[in-house]
């Protein structure tokens, strides 16, 4: 394990324990899925002391994914005194979304998934309220800043992204070192979003993460004339994932008043 994931891993703890102390929060409230991202962050947050709300939002989940979220939810309350693992089935309630825009033909599939995203978080945002809470965001690097891979208002919607700068591959190695499941680890990167199980890869044009991050630092070179083949083929990839979604790393536009 590499020096920096090791200071990585206390300097994130302290970054969240600093920040909910300073502006007075006495709860972090975060949504576990079983994918590698959310459960670092809550253990993380477990680390901190700080009183931890993880919450399982299953919606027509596929079995295999909630039972690695309820299996690391299990996980950080036997192992953290702090912890307390909520499970909440929001399908009910989506149903009863999906048949009221379904019959007035509001029916985009995308658009009801972005739906089950969103009242994710407005849970979330529902039990901080309740507990004088922040909600922790789960999105990495690459989701957030490189492909924008995430749904607006939805799991973009957080108070504080304890890796929003951090790669996916050392989400992984912090994952290892804080002896997340092996099978979360191992599992393949999934929003959770889809009846069909589909995975990240599949809806990233067949990009992996590793490939995505080198796609990202080729990206940011000033000079890019010395990429081969398939560099400049990966390079247009990512750019034509990106593009449509620069919107969301960005502030809303304000239309200003002229003076």
């Amino acid at each position: 394990m590499t020096n920096l994931i090791k200071d990585l891993i206390p300097n994130i703890i302290n970054w969240i324990e600093d920040y909910a102390t300073t502006n007075k929060f006495s709860t972090l409230v975060i949504g576990i899925s079983g994918g590698v991202d959310s459960s670092v962050v809550s253990t993380l947050c477990a680390k901190t002391n700080i009183n931890t709300i993880v919450v399982s939002m299953p919606i027509k989940q596929i079995t295999e994914q909630h039972d690695l979220s309820l299996q690391h939810g299990k996980w950080l309350e036997k192992k953290f005194n702090n912890v307390n693992h909520q499970i909440i089935d929001l399908t009910d309630t989506f149903n009863n979304i999906q048949k009221i825009f379904t019959k007035y033909k509001y029916d985009n599939l995308h658009s009801f998934a972005n739906t089950r995203s969103r009242l994710r978080m407005i849970t979330l945002y529902q039990i901080a309220g309740s507990t004088n809470g922040l909600v922790v965001g789960t999105g990495n690097k690459v989701e957030d800043f490189g492909v924008g891979f995430y749904t607006k208002y939805g799991d973009g919607g957080v108070d504080i992204s304890p890796i929003g700068d951090c790669l996916k591959t050392q989400v992984w190695d912090m994952a290892k070192k804080l002896n997340i499941n092996k099978k979360i680890i191992n599992a393949k990167p999934t929003d959770g979003l889809w009846d069909d199980g589909r995975t990240d890869e599949d809806q990233l044009k067949g990009l992996n993460y590793k490939k995505l991050e080198h796609a990202m630092m080729i990206s940011e070179q000033k000079e890019n004339a010395n990429l081969d083949s398939d560099e400049k083929k990966l390079l247009k990839q990512y750019i034509s994932i990106r593009t449509p979604n620069i919107h969301k790393m960005r502030p809303v536009p304000v239309y200003k008043l002229k003076t």
